[in-house]
């Protein structure tokens, strides 16, 4: 059931909500990596019987939030989405050290997609789950870009999500989301296995493969071909821009993982009419 809010109260709880999130998004994005490695380190430690490390806590709430440099605690009202890093002009209160621009462009784009969300979707059930697979996109993109990583923790319950998304909205389609999601994995397996047969090298990561399953999931399989190729085309497009104009970019993989995720966004937003001029064009 929709909540029925006036436009005045809507469209501004809607931003501060998708801001708010994403201020979150920015924490999974910094610390779940390094959880993870952490993870690993001991598992490694432990095969080899090595003696275990004890480091200090570090989870997605703890420590708080400080400056990545000197490590000073950020105030709360430096902590604001969006208007905490515009206060400080993107800067560290203590020791002046340049904080990343990547955290309001994360908060930010976490607004606008929770805006775009309610205005195609309603403040409805349905259009919290578009926002929560929306975000779990920008989070695996930008982790993606970070670390070259697309960690089980993010994929795999997007793809049980997707299936359930269509189990409770459009149960007509399960079976085809069933389908997408197997051939979703099945498509980039396939390629990396032929593409690694011809050259020797890996053309990407097995985390490429899940994560085109869970976009099969929650789009079906009929939308697989034109996710694809909008992701293949807008990789190839920039990424070779970017190695021709950055001559450290040159010879240096490039994840593929965020433009899986922005076609993902595309078709989850704008998928009926976009698929309807693609099957125009190759019918």
């Amino acid at each position: 059931m929709p909540v029925d809010l006036p436009p005045h109260l809507l469209w501004p709880l809607a931003g501060l909500f998708g801001l708010c999130l994403g201020s979150f998004l920015n924490v999974v994005i910094t610390r779940l990596p390094v959880m993870l490695m952490r993870e690993w380190r001991a598992e490694a430690r432990d095969a080899l019987e090595l003696e275990a490390e004890t480091p200090p806590r570090f989870n997605l709430v703890t420590p708080g939030s400080m400056c990545p440099r000197c490590e000073t605690p950020i105030a709360w009202h430096d902590n604001l989405p969006l208007l905490g890093w515009l206060k400080r002009r993107g800067r560290c209160a203590r020791c002046g050290g340049r904080i990343s621009a990547q955290y309001p462009l994360v908060e930010l784009a976490g607004g606008l997609l929770t805006l775009a969300v309610v205005a195609l979707f309603g403040a409805t059930l349905e259009g919290l789950f578009i926002i929560g697979a929306c975000l779990a996109l920008l989070a695996m993109a930008v982790i993606d870009l970070r670390t070259q990583l697309l960690p089980d923790i993010l994929t795999l319950p997007l793809l049980w999500a997707g299936l359930l998304y269509q189990l409770l909205f459009q149960p007509l389609l399960l079976p085809s989301a069933v389908i997408g999601a197997m051939a979703g994995y099945l498509s980039l397996w396939s390629f990396y296995w032929l593409f690694k047969a011809i050259t020797g090298k890996e053309g990407m990561g097995y985390g490429d493969f899940k994560l085109l399953a869970a976009l099969g999931a929650w789009l079906s399989w009929p939308y697989l071909p034109m996710v694809l190729i909008l992701a293949a085309g807008a990789g190839a497009l920039v990424g070779g821009i970017a190695q021709l104009t950055l001559p450290r970019l040159r010879g240096a993989p490039m994840p593929f993982g965020p433009w899986l995720a922005a076609a993902g966004w595309i078709a989850l937003l704008a998928g009926e009419p976009l698929m309807a001029a693609y099957l125009g064009m190759v019918s």
